[in-house]
């Protein structure tokens, strides 16, 4: 019998809820793999999630994680304003990255990680798990064989409940708020089902954003991004129950998603067209969202693949956008501005 390929051995850059009720649980799905350090700031915290989550071991020291020769792959789930250097220094120790979204604070940051990662010899993922799944692979199946027609507009919703006003989303020093937290996901399913365009006024381009604002951030936003001939109209929120409805609108009909980002198997895919029956479709085999972007990860550092949805390709549009949004978004309070000429 073949003998079984070593585990991809992975190191986890912070504590952040998402390790634990998304990036482990997909892990221990998709198999291959295997966490071998934790780092938190706190030696007791770090200790005791390591033993929870069922980690080799948790350690107080950033660096010495990302550069320890047990770790293959480094998750970074730290808060926004420190993923542009962890990142950078994870990869340039030689390691695989997969960096949770948005990638960095701003365009400027982002494209610095970029520039990093164009000369890396490891790969670098932003945490957009979606593009790597069943359901995300059967709605591009049906765009591309004309399904509704000329794809036209895409409405997308990221809504959820933040009761608790410490949580580190409502700090904007450590880039924080609303759209980049959860309005980064219609932006991003925008890029990938519309691509960014080639030539003067068809790159992607924040129009208009209304926000309602706390402090530095948005607790609720709702924008508009022109992608050449089409549109994304998003809305995202952290003050209404959990919702996260799509759908892509074209020519001659609808694509609805009850959730692109993180479907699970209940999950629907419904196709309506005018004077025909919806069909209800439920692409999403995996328990857990993470686990089809983890066995990429782990063929492609096996060499039995190549990478794919990297943050080369979109990052860097996403991050101009979403900049865009935060920007009118703030300025507006909770009007409705018109974007730059």
């Amino acid at each position: 019998m073949a003998q079984s390929p070593d585990p991809i051995r992975w190191g986890i850059v912070g504590t952040a809820n998402i390790a634990r009720a998304q990036f482990l649980p997909g892990l221990r799905e998709a198999g291959g793999g295997r966490p071998v350090l934790v780092a938190s700031r706190d030696p007791d915290r770090a200790a005791a999630y390591a033993a929870a989550q069922g980690i080799d071991e948790g350690i107080a020291d950033y660096a010495a994680l990302v550069e320890s020769p047990r770790v293959d792959a480094v998750y970074v789930a730290l808060p926004n304003a420190l993923h542009a250097e962890w990142t950078i220094r994870a990869l340039r120790a030689g390691k695989a990255v997969l960096c949770e979204k948005p990638l960095c604070v701003g365009a400027d940051q982002a494209k610095d990680v970029l520039d990093v990662a164009a000369v890396a010899a490891t790969p670098l993922w932003e945490a957009f798990v979606f593009p790597f799944q069943a359901q995300h692979r059967r709605l591009v199946q049906l765009l591309a064989d004309g399904a509704i027609g000329e794809p036209a507009e895409l409405y997308s919703a990221f809504h959820f409940l933040l009761s608790n006003p410490a949580n580190i989303r409502m700090d904007a020093a450590l880039g924080g708020g609303a759209l980049a937290d959860v309005g980064c996901y219609p932006i991003r399913l925008a890029l990938e089902l519309f691509g960014v365009g080639a030539g003067p006024g068809a790159e992607p381009r924040a129009e208009a954003c209304s926000a309602l604002t706390e402090g530095e951030v948005e607790v609720d936003a709702a924008g508009i991004v022109t992608l050449g001939a089409r549109r994304l109209l998003l809305t995202c929120g952290f003050r209404r129950s959990y919702d996260t409805f799509s759908a892509v609108l074209g020519s001659a009909g609808q694509l609805q998603l009850t959730n692109p980002f993180h479907p699970g198997p209940a999950d629907t895919l419904t196709i309506v067209r005018p004077g025909a029956d919806p069909v209800v479709e439920r692409p999403t085999t995996d328990q857990r969202s993470f686990s089809a972007a983890i066995r990429h990860i782990h063929a492609v550092l096996r060499g039995e693949c190549a990478a794919q949805h990297t943050a080369a390709e979109l990052s860097l549009p996403a991050a101009r956008v979403l900049e865009g949004l935060q920007r009118l978004g703030l300025a507006a309070g909770d009007r409705a501005v018109a974007g730059d000429d």
